[in-house]
């Protein structure tokens, strides 16, 4: 039996779930909803013959995994009424913004019949495969640390620019967008995380999200996680997770691949020769662990717990401390 799927919220994620979940075998799209009718009709080019639904309610009613890829004001009560409904549910992140109004939706989503899970898209990757076994070899050595680098020409970047709200301060940002990923990386491999500094930048237009950030994060035995974010400049795209380790260090490029270092030269972790392209790779991984997390087996895919974690994390970062 597959898994009747519902997609709240058809932007480019929820476009990009949707790519996906047509050529898994395990699960079955059974209902699109958005608020928007440009957002449904591209939805409609990638699935011609997937349904739509009236109301986001009625497409909740007839799946089995329900996923929000809507922006985080709206996902607290698609996710409680998915989850009342007795249905599986798999959301974006940011869990939220308002760090009580999550506290409250993690708490709530403890009485449904599945426990929530969220959409951090490393989980189930090749790279975060490839880490753990490292790890567990003695490859590494111990971890001492994990340096976090993202810098953009522009805040949105050109793919993002029709999902508007991610240039405000209200909902948006890349720190919230990006860094909570890699915030959830070092979660994995680190351990719990407290925040000891953090100094973001705005421009002078107060509803606009930040353009640089600086951060210190620890462990509870003081091993540091340093984040450093900019936007502005010619320059291409940067996103670096470098995991420090005594004898082998990782470092994470681009979300997906991963190079490997002993002292010298960075040289390639993971072997793409065969044309795998590593975003689908990671995607089609994600719906294989989704699929394990909906028939009650153990599974890779971020907990509702982990996801309140990062974003106290995030919200505290932008708020500035220290």
């Amino acid at each position: 039996m597959t898994h009747k799927t519902a997609i709240i919220g058809l932007g480019i994620m929820g476009r990009r779930m949707l790519d996906n979940l047509l050529v898994h075998p395990e699960f079955e799209v059974t209902g699109l909803w958005d608020p928007s009718s440009d957002a449904l009709a591209k939805a409609r080019e990638i699935a011609p013959g997937a349904p739509s639904a009236e109301t986001a309610e009625l497409a909740i009613a007839g799946a089995d995994m329900v996923y929000l890829a809507c922006p985080p004001a709206p996902r607290k009560a698609y996710a409680l009424a998915a989850s009342a409904a007795g249905k599986g549910v798999f959301m974006e992140k940011p869990l939220g913004v308002d760090n009580a109004e999550s506290r409250d939706l993690t708490a709530r989503l403890k009485t449904g019949r599945l426990p929530s899970v969220v959409n951090f898209t490393q989980a189930s990757s090749r790279g975060f495969e490839e880490l753990h076994r490292a790890i567990a070899a003695g490859e590494t050595g111990d971890l001492v640390g994990i340096d976090i680098v993202v810098t953009y020409p522009s805040w949105p970047r050109a793919w993002q620019v029709e999902a508007d709200w991610l240039r405000f301060k209200a909902e948006g940002g890349y720190t919230r967008e990006v860094i909570s990923h890699f915030l959830f990386l070092a979660g994995r491999f680190l351990g719990p995380l407290t925040l000891k500094h953090a100094r973001p930048s705005y421009p002078s237009n107060p509803a606009l999200c930040e353009t640089d950030i600086i951060a210190r994060l620890e462990t509870a035995d003081g091993r540091p996680v340093n984040v450093i974010g900019t936007v502005g400049g010619a320059q291409p795209d940067r996103q670096e997770v470098t995991v420090k380790a005594a004898r082998q260090s990782h470092q994470f490029r681009e979300f997906y691949q991963l190079w490997r270092s002993d002292g010298g030269d960075w040289k390639e972790a993971l072997d793409w020769s065969t044309g795998e392209d590593p975003r689908r790779s990671a995607l089609q991984r994600q719906l294989t662990q989704a699929d394990r997390w909906l028939r009650g087996e153990a599974h890779e895919l971020a907990s509702v717990e982990e996801a309140l974690a990062v974003q106290e994390l995030v919200e505290g970062m932008l708020a500035g401390r220290g």
